[in-house]
């Protein structure tokens, strides 16, 4: 799943899907989200389907729920039943109105300072008990590994974007102080001085100046050139 997702939302959400998918019966739909709390404030990042994220977001108008506290303290929250729950009776109320009756929230095991939690959602009581709960915990323990390495991969292909992104614009400056200094017959550092005065009497980027010069001699745009 990391490997095939573009970025890590896309995989987020596929974890979602296949946690609801995995624990799900014939007419007995579990329900997904995944909250991400960074900065003291919660968001669904994720979910196997929009009933999902709306369970996910009530908890968010309360200020506080099975999934917030989850992923703030790290430990798995689990209600049995919200009719006999008495921790956050507004929003058990609340859940329950919308036929909710247990509740699983399991936090990821992540590094740094971002906090995530699994919360699971199910129309039937003791939904998430005995073997449900165990599976569960292991399943989150797994993927919270996953999770680590989807969140460096996204963190690297930033890094190697930016580092591409750098390169070409140092490609097309040093073709066009080249040109420069064809063409007036100056030094490097000339051609460099001439390139940044009209950057900045044109009050345009220095990239875009020199990519002007570079296309102006009709051979297209400066390649760069990656080797390995």
């Amino acid at each position: 799943m990391v490997l095939a997702s573009s970025d890590v939302e896309e995989f987020l959400h596929e974890l979602a899907r296949v946690s609801a998918r995995s624990l799900s019966e014939p007419g007995d739909e579990v329900l997904c989200g995944i909250t991400l709390l960074r900065h003291r404030k919660a968001a669904t990042v994720a979910s196997s389907s929009p009933d999902a994220q709306a369970m996910d977001e009530i908890q968010y108008d309360f200020g506080d729920g099975p999934c917030m506290t989850a992923s703030r303290e790290q430990v798995t929250v689990h209600i049995t039943d919200v009719e006999n729950y008495e921790r956050w009776p507004q929003y058990s109320r609340t859940v329950r109105s919308q036929g909710v009756r247990s509740i699983l929230a399991i936090p990821f095991q992540l590094e740094g300072e971002t906090r995530a939690a699994l919360n699971l959602y199910s129309h039937r009581p003791g939904r998430f008990e005995g073997r449900v709960l165990a599976l569960a915990e292991d399943f989150v323990s797994q993927t919270s590994m996953a999770l680590r390495l989807a969140v460096r991969f996204a963190h690297y292909s930033d890094a190697a974007a930016n580092l591409k992104a750098t390169l070409e614009t140092r490609t097309v400056i040093d073709v066009a102080v080249g040109v420069i200094m064809a063409q007036n017959r100056c030094s490097q550092e000339e051609a460099f001085a001439l390139l940044k005065a009209a950057s900045s009497t044109r009050n345009i980027k220095l990239r875009a100046v020199a990519t002007t010069i570079v296309e102006s001699l009709g051979q297209g745009p400066a390649k760069t050139h990656y080797e390995g």
